[in-house]
Order: C-alpha cells, then sequence, then structure tokens
C-alpha cells in the first residue's frame, strides 16, 4: 500500500502553499477536517444500524419451523 513520510507531506504543503496561498490554507485544511470527520461519522452511523437491523426472513423460518415441529409432534 502507499506509505507517506515526511519528505512527501512536505512536498504537498509546499504544493498547497503555492496553489492556495499562507491566507486560505487554513480555512481549506479546516473543511477538509470537517469532511473527514463527516464521513467517519456517516460511516459509524451505518455500521450502528446495521448491528441494530433484524433478520426477519431467518426468524419468521425459525418460527414456521417450530410450528410445524409442533403441529406433526
Amino acid at each position: 500500500m502507499f506509505h507517506m513520510g515526511v519528505p512527501e507531506l512536505v512536498l504537498i504543503l509546499i504544493i498547497g502553499l503555492v496553489i492556495f496561498g499562507p491566507g486560505k490554507l487554513p480555512g481549506v485544511g479546516k473543511a477538509l477536517g470537517q469532511s473527514i470527520r463527516e464521513f467517519k461519522k456517516a460511516n459509524t452511523e451505518d455500521d450502528e444500524k446495521d448491528k441494530n437491523t433484524v433478520n426477519v426472513t431467518a426468524e419468521s423460518k425459525e418460527l414456521t419451523d417450530k410450528a410445524q415441529q409442533n403441529k406433526q409432534g
């Protein structure tokens, strides 16, 4: 996988300074940080929803099987 070291981070910072300038760079960093934070929050909320989801098909099959066993036995 791609690993970033100190030289790569310095190069990205220099490119950011050239493109956005020293005045706008903090605002760009703040917006990027907020975007990453919101993405992580949405991702964890989806995981929590998935954990709370009940598999109705499996439960109804179990109930149907139990009902059939009760009728037979």
